[in-house]
């Protein structure tokens, strides 16, 4: 498990120069969550995106039947939010869960947007983020309406390199929307795709 600062996104990713990275780093607040910590209820209004700087942490909704459904999962460089209540004040319909011990930097809403309204780098900088979430969003939709579940699967170990040993099988079935039997199928299909070579 590495850690990957914010300051070091900024910086590789972003554009930006050192004094507007080190004014928004300086911003934010850290918080330590424990593997089974909640950054997020459902209900709950948030007022930042999370940025994860170490560890491993799940999107997910449950259904009317007490199913849960995982919608994302963020390791170390990554963004996860519930964009509805973070920007429109709105109660949370997903939670958000600490898979590992979790380092967390809170990214306030509402200083997120007197930079992008002062800056015009940091407000291209924010809209590509938007964008390549909004991308990500429906790569996924796409993906679990046309795709295969080998397809998925293989789309998902692309998109997650190294989750796969970092959670147990039942969570990539439900990333996947498929049994971890139907999982556990398309892995020994694989494997022996890959033997016959």
């Amino acid at each position: 498990m590495n850690r990957f600062s914010f300051t070091e996104y900024l910086t590789s990713n972003a554009g930006l120069d050192a004094s507007l990275v080190s004014s928004l780093v300086s911003s934010c607040q850290t918080k330590q969550y424990k593997s089974g910590d909640y950054l997020l209820r459902e209900g709950e209004r948030s007022l930042h995106s999370f940025f994860i700087e170490k560890g491993l942490a799940k999107m997910y909704g449950i259904d009317s039947r007490g199913k849960e459904h995982i919608l994302q999962f963020a390791p170390e460089g990554w963004f996860v939010a519930d964009r509805e209540s973070a920007y429109f004040q709105k109660p949370a319909t997903c939670f958000i869960q600490a898979i590992e011990d979790t380092s967390v930097l809170l990214i306030d809403e509402a200083h997120i947007l007197e930079m992008a309204r002062a800056n015009p780098g940091f407000l291209e900088f924010n809209n590509k983020l938007l964008h390549n979430h909004i991308r990500h969003l429906n790569n996924r939709i796409y993906q679990l309406l046309s795709a295969t579940a080998e397809e998925r699967y293989l789309s998902f170990i692309k998109t997650y390199p190294d989750i796969l040993l970092r959670v147990p099988q039942i969570m990539v079935a439900s990333y996947l929307g498929i049994t971890p039997e139907s999982l556990s199928r398309v892995r020994k299909d694989l494997a022996g795709k890959h033997a016959a070579r």
